[in-house]
């Protein structure tokens, strides 16, 4: 039986038929479809390098997120229906432009498409790393079929409490599940390696949005990180929020973090010594809608 025939690729496995033209959670159907594909600048400075990250911004997501800057794309389903084959394609055409690597934003609804696609670049030439950008909220057994495939996983981890990831996301396992997939997307990739100029070859890097009003929210993650993950974990700390979205409907994080949750955070970071990674200049964060779609 085709794994699209009972979906179960996420943890909320919907265990609709995709083939038959049903719709799940995260409304993809049985073809790959994608919002965007470009070099992308704006990721960590080891991903993007001065060439840029081959980016593909994936349509539909089993995240609703409130607050998502990519909304367009991720929860109304912006984009273009492309083939297996097309998408292999775009993997090489970015690699021919200077990509630095292939970056998968929220792939997992098109995983099984997207593994072919791997194999099919490769056996052209294609031989950049492959980079798994997620919500960090994944399946296990998901996982375990990217492995060997993937080179660099790029989690967020963006609740601990429970509460408020079924309150802005509507999930209510998310840090059980997160803790689980991030421990095995380590498994897979191990400590990171880095070319002569300093990018990223394998590897992970755990990312983390602070939330207005929810402090305590990040302190919890970034002491779960520290108390679980090896000591030389790297973690990417945004202060980029901005309420986007249905999230100016709800008062608790209708507004930017403002710059004494953002020094709490920062001395936080350092107070439990996690002492590799990114923190963004708080002076940076502004209101942009940084991906829309361009099919």
């Amino acid at each position: 039986m085709n794994e699209l025939d009972e979906c179960k690729l996420c943890p909320i496995e919907c265990k609709i038929n995709r083939n038959a033209g049903n719709l799940g959670r995260c409304r993809a159907s049985n073809k790959i479809k994608i919002g965007l594909y470009s070099l992308h600048f704006d990721e960590e400075p080891c991903i993007s390098g001065k060439t840029g990250s081959g980016t593909v911004f994936f349509s539909n997501c089993n995240l609703k997120c409130k607050f998502c800057q990519n909304y367009k794309i991720s929860c109304e389903g912006k984009g273009k229906e492309i083939t297996t084959d097309e998408l292999s394609n775009i993997f090489i055409e970015l690699q021919g432009k200077g990509a630095n690597n292939i970056n998968l934003v929220t792939a997992t609804p098109y995983i099984i498409q997207v593994i072919e696609a791997i194999k099919i670049a490769k056996s052209n030439g294609l031989k950049i790393p492959i980079l798994y950008n997620t919500s960090g909220y994944e399946k296990i057994e998901t996982l375990k079929k990217l492995d060997g495939l993937i080179d660099i996983y790029l989690p967020d981890f963006k609740y601990f409490d429970n509460e408020l990831a079924n309150r802005l996301s509507g999930i209510k396992d998310y840090r059980e599940i997160t803790q689980k997939a991030i421990k095995e997307m380590y498994r897979q990739v191990g400590k990171n390696e880095y070319d002569e100029n300093g990018i990223l070859k394998k590897g992970m890097i755990i990312r983390h949005l602070i939330l207005p009003n929810n402090i305590q929210n990040s302190k919890n993650v970034l002491k779960w990180i520290k108390g679980n993950m090896p000591s030389d974990i790297t973690i990417s700390l945004m202060s980029q929020y901005f309420p986007t979205y249905t999230a100016t409907e709800i008062e608790e994080i209708n507004r930017k973090i403002n710059k004494k949750e953002y020094e709490e955070i920062e001395d936080y970071l350092y107070e439990i010594e996690l002492e590799n990674g990114y923190v963004q200049d708080f002076e940076e964060n502004d209101n942009e809608e940084k991906y829309v779609p361009n099919f």
